[in-house]
């Protein structure tokens, strides 16, 4: 019998054992992010976080942290039963220059040159807040990946923002779509370049007591 991913997981949930059970939320709208976690197993809600994305911090990793944290508050105050929210954010960084979503072709492609031959850092920030007999409990972290893209030609790189896959991708590409042919290697978590490391929040998670 060949099994998929979140076999296990589901299988251990039905035989009823302790393995985190309290009611988990996801805020975020992300449909990566809900596969990544659907395959692996979890059983979750989603309620997006609709707050103002406003930031203080200077470097990458902690702005995907500080961002998480945000959108994992921003539920977790309306939430009026016992639950778990995960928030997340997602960014891509050349030497520490955070490149976010493209504003219209000519950024993405500005981006996509940007770090072509070379290596740059998808950085997601995760927050857990529980939300337990009226109060809270904060935890952050966040998982970071070095991806190296081949030697692109200007051709390649207008040939890829053409398809239109990059406009709502920060960094202006997804690894797992057309852009996956010019990714040389990665260092790190594969899901965490698609927005979500599902092994480190499982390790998390579970330390989260």
């Amino acid at each position: 019998m060949q099994y998929q991913p979140g076999d296990l997981l589901r299988l251990l949930r039905q035989m009823g054992k302790e393995i985190n059970m309290e009611k988990l939320i996801l805020a975020s709208g992300s449909p990566r992010r809900k596969e990544l976690l659907e395959n692996a197993g979890y059983e979750f809600e989603i309620i997006v976080s609709h707050c103002e994305e406003n930031y203080t911090s200077v470097k990458p990793y902690d702005v995907v942290s500080e961002l998480a944290l945000l959108k994992a508050r921003d539920v977790a105050a309306k939430m009026t039963e016992d639950c778990l929210v995960i928030g997340a954010d997602t960014i891509v960084a050349v030497d520490d220059m955070i490149l976010g979503k493209p504003a219209d072709e000519e950024d993405a492609v500005r981006m996509i040159a940007s770090f072509q031959g070379r290596a740059h850092q998808v950085y997601t920030g995760l927050a857990l807040v529980r939300v337990k007999d009226g109060k809270t409990e904060e935890k952050i972290f966040y998982e970071c990946t070095d991806v190296h893209v081949v030697p692109m030609t200007e051709v390649q790189i207008r040939d890829y923002v053409a398809t239109g896959e990059c406009m709502d991708a920060a960094g202006s590409y997804k690894i797992q779509g057309g852009f996956g042919k010019y990714i040389d290697r990665f260092e790190g978590d594969r899901d965490n370049i698609i927005g979500f490391p599902v092994a480190r929040f499982e390790k998390e998670l579970q330390a989260f007591t």
